[in-house]
């Protein structure tokens, strides 16, 4: 009786944590009223089923086959290091002239950083809010791949994306993921974001990931990428020093900006 309360209780702790995006344990002990060991031993089994993420104090989701977290949820997320990833990505163009700018959150916000260089670049993107950010500019060349829009993320999936990639040679493609670990690479939760990504780490010469540290350690779905494809990682300085040292073992360089 007890095992069937405790996996109620934890739906409903799951339940709350995809809705808000963030809980805290003494909130949830206050709405369920028990005990906050309990939530935090509830949280546990949530994580080691790879649910959620623990934090000081709560928890917050993690993107999965059967959930994914959308943009609002990103665009309110950590939002001052992703600005600072953003413009590190920026700066690290080198001499690319073509760039694959993926869908989601941080991207967009390269997109920004981009606009304001005034630096001439042909952008191929699956992402509607990116190209919508960079089009007006006259000096940008924006190249939108077709397919199927998702909803959660803006982003263009499917074969009309990857047919339209296979024909293209990009200098730098600057790329985003639910999940990295050293043990699994780069994941995401749908299989057509996959395919694209994939498709994307095929036909570009260099590869920047960018992606708050929260990403890493975790693992998604669908794999369509190794560590060692990708010349750097930019995160935040959330991540440890220890931590970054792994991952430059596997080929990369690892800023945390």
């Amino acid at each position: 009786m007890q095992t069937k309360a405790g996996d109620e209780r934890r739906r409903i702790i799951l339940d709350h944590a995809r809705g808000a995006g963030h809980i805290e344990v003494v909130e949830l002990a206050h709405r369920l009223d028990v005990a906050t060991e309990t939530v935090r031993r509830d949280l546990k089994v949530l994580e080691e089923h790879g649910l959620v993420r623990r934090t000081h104090g709560g928890a917050y989701p993690i993107d999965g086959a059967g959930y994914e977290t959308d943009l609002a949820h990103r665009s309110g997320h950590r939002v001052v290091e992703k600005r600072r990833i953003a413009l590190a990505a920026a700066d690290n163009l080198g001499d690319a002239e073509t760039l694959y700018l993926d869908d989601g959150f941080t991207p967009q916000l390269v997109a920004q950083e981009l606009l304001k260089s005034h630096r001439a670049l042909t952008v191929v993107t699956t992402s509607l809010s990116a190209a919508i950010i960079l089009a007006p500019a006259d000096f940008m060349s924006v190249i939108l791949l077709g397919g199927r829009v998702r909803g959660r993320t803006l982003g263009t999936v499917d074969h009309w994306a990857t047919n339209m990639l296979s024909d293209l040679v990009i200098d730098l493609a600057i790329i985003g993921t639910n999940g990295i670990s050293r043990e699994r690479g780069l994941t995401t939760p749908d299989p057509a974001v996959s395919a694209v990504k994939h498709k994307v780490v095929e036909v570009s010469r260099r590869r920047l990931f960018v992606g708050v540290h929260t990403k890493f350690g975790v693992n998604s779905f669908c794999k369509f990428a190794d560590i060692k494809d990708f010349e750097s990682l930019i995160t935040d300085t959330g991540m440890s020093t220890f931590e970054a040292h792994k991952y430059t073992a596997l080929g990369p360089a690892v800023m945390r900006v």
